[in-house]
């Protein structure tokens, strides 16, 4: 068996207004990500992460933000798309291990349906996603609440 490791990371901006897309689900908060698509700077980690780990470059050379087609598209159909790609190439999902930095709101009670909606989309156990959440102590764009970052490992395996 033959294992690779990939690492990922995103940065959206905070807006009034939008909705909060967040691990595949609407998390409450005055504030949404601003992005090409819906934004969900989660799902875009991962992607990048498993691309990486297959060698197959970046979210943004599958899906770039100058095509109209993937203007405002759910984030969910490209991860399910990211993982159609790497499985064409042998590769299955092992384990991801995801941070999430925000600081506000708290999203410890919602990590259990962003792990249920995921792992549906990658068609993997809950039990092999990971998601953690920090703040950067109001610190960076991120402590004055302009963005969101999130951080991914995630182990891949070809048979």
């Amino acid at each position: 068996m033959k294992i690779k490791i990939g690492f990922g990371f995103d940065v959206h901006q905070l807006k009034e207004g939008l909705d909060f897309w967040l691990g595949g689900i609407i998390v409450p908060h005055t504030k949404g990500g601003l992005g090409h698509s819906d934004a969900d700077v989660l799902i875009h980690t991962i992607c990048d992460a498993l691309l990486g780990a297959a060698n197959m470059g970046d979210i943004g050379k599958h899906f770039p933000d100058t095509s109209d087609k993937y203007k405002g598209i759910d984030s969910k159909i490209l991860l399910k798309e990211v993982v159609n790609l790497i499985s064409e190439k042998g590769f299955s999902i092992g384990n991801i291990d995801s941070t999430i930095c925000l600081q506000t709101p708290k999203i410890g009670p919602y990590i259990p349906e962003m792990q249920k909606v995921l792992a549906s989309c990658m068609d993997i156990d809950v039990e092999d996603i990971s998601i953690k959440a920090t703040t950067t102590e109001k610190l960076s764009f991120v402590g004055r609440e302009e963005g969101v970052s999130a951080y991914a490992t995630v182990l891949i395996q070809k048979n």
